[in-house]
């Protein structure tokens, strides 16, 4: 009976921690077979231990050269959808215009349409345009479907925001441009900072919408999906396990800067 007992008052504890772990296993699988040295050139099966491939992790030729171009259609995405996207949630929230629900509305349906379908769509307006698919398209692609996620993040922020602090320093002579970036900017902040993080995480790894419109270039997801047709070389887990942990470091560091920022403030 104390066992019972013990279970209903600790249920929502476990319940959670067997979802984190549920979710966390296929990081953990990809970070174990990072390690393996497998006899074929599929890496599905345990052989033996060995660091070879951490020691080179672009011995795998064009791999590094994609993951490269990713990493950068990444940056200019994520850039391009955070602008984009944090003008138009200020807009969306601090003004009043015409038609403003149904833009609201549209701006929402990226996320709620499949993506081979705004991949077709964007493919049949690029062929349209006569405009030659790669690198620039992609790009295109990317920040449009980037900024649905952007704009949801930072208006739920914007709306959380309690203007009477915009009134004050208003109050105390600060300009438009100086309110901005002393009161509005950092108050807004966090929400700019998770929509462009999962901006560029919906951007790297997008395989869909860059299938359709990469023409011949090759960023690392559809690397990895022509690598598996062939074989699974350890240096894609390697390059997996690296950007799982820099997202749990920069997690780490944002949590270590809000614990630090509240202590001041206390």
């Amino acid at each position: 009976m104390a066992f019972v007992r013990w279970f209903r008052r600790h249920l929502v504890v476990i319940a959670g921690l067997l979802t984190l772990g549920y979710l966390l296993l296929p990081n953990v699988i990809v970070t174990v077979f990072s390690f393996n040295k497998p006899k074929g050139r599929f890496n599905y099966q345990w052989q033996r231990f060995s660091v070879d491939a951490w020691k080179d992790p672009c011995g795998v030729a064009d791999m590094c050269g994609s993951l490269s171009l990713s990493l950068q259609i990444a940056v200019w995405a994520t850039l391009g959808a955070t602008l984009l996207g944090t003008m138009i949630a200020f807009a969306l929230v601090r003004y009043r215009f015409r038609a403003r629900g149904a833009v609201s509305s549209l701006i929402f349906l990226p996320m709620a349409m499949p993506e081979v379908v705004m991949a077709a769509s964007l493919l049949t307006l690029f062929l349209n345009m006569g405009a030659p698919l790669g690198f620039w398209t992609i790009l295109i692609a990317h920040i449009m479907f980037c900024l649905s996620f952007v704009v949801t993040a930072v208006k739920a922020r914007v709306m959380s925001m309690d203007p009477r602090l915009e009134q004050a320093a208003q109050d105390l002579y600060a300009g438009p441009v100086q309110t901005f970036l002393r009161v509005t900017l950092p108050l807004a902040a966090p929400g700019i900072a998770a929509g462009a993080l999962l901006a560029f995480a919906l951007s790297f790894d997008d395989f869909i919408i860059t299938n359709f419109n990469a023409g011949s270039t090759v960023t690392f997801p559809m690397f990895v999906w022509g690598s598996a047709q062939r074989g699974t070389p350890v240096q894609i887990n390697v390059i997996g396990t690296a950007m799982f942990c820099l997202a749990v470091l920069l997690v780490l560091v944002s949590m270590a800067i809000g614990t630090r920022r509240n202590r001041r403030k206390a």
